[in-house]
């Protein structure tokens, strides 16, 4: 399974002029965790995360303060996103292998990554999407891989069976070429983990 297969294409955006306070505001409606930050060209030049966009900015309690401290009361005037971005902590690209980007954000602790074409941001991968992929039952996966093989040959040609995310097929022509094909379609789904074709041409389909 690749990044593109899982990636928000439609990814919401801010510009470095972007007023920080709206930044925040979005990142608190939306429930995002992190906000790509784009020029005009559409080229990623930084994120706005929730750590970003609270640092600094609440003040200190005066109550709570020590005396001869006044200067802790204030936060630092921070106007616009790119007073506030940071450097992505986890970036990727369409062909990316789902398995290695995941082990690179949990790595980084990273909660979700920017999807990059050489400086285009094209997409955005989250922690979340990668749940719901995974947490997708067998019923919906032997149905997806069954459209996708029905796409590359005779849909009634191939039997699907789904256990755990884990496809078996069996191919009616025994066709090697075509075995290796049905492969690559079948582990494109997301939330298939392993694909494999039993020796017998009989399959139980719990499709």
């Amino acid at each position: 399974m690749r990044v593109r297969d899982l990636m928000t294409r439609d990814v919401v955006t801010v510009s470095p002029d972007t007023a920080a306070r709206d930044a925040a505001a979005l990142l608190a409606t939306k429930g995002f965790t992190t906000l790509p930050v784009v020029d005009r060209a559409g080229t990623l030049v930084g994120v706005v995360t929730e750590t970003d966009a609270l640092r600094d900015r609440l003040p200190v309690d005066p109550r709570s303060l020590v005396h001869g401290q006044p200067s802790r009361a204030r936060a630092i005037a921070r106007r616009t996103v790119a007073d506030v971005m940071s450097e992505p902590v986890v970036a990727t690209t369409p062909g990316t292998d789902v398995a290695e980007l995941a082990r690179s954000m949990v790595r980084h602790g990273a909660r979700s990554a920017c999807v990059v074409d050489g400086k285009q941001l094209v997409g955005i991968v989250t922690r979340r999407d990668m749940l719901r992929a995974i947490s997708r039952d067998d019923r919906s996966l032997a149905a997806e891989v069954r459209r996708r093989l029905g796409l590359y040959a005779d849909p009634h040609r191939w039997s699907v069976s789904v256990v755990d995310g884990r496809v078996a097929i069996v191919d009616a022509l025994d066709d090697e070429r075509d075995r290796h094909v049905a492969a690559v379609l079948a582990g494109a789904v997301a939330g298939v983990v392993d694909v494999r074709f039993p020796e017998t041409r009989h399959a139980v389909d719990h499709g």
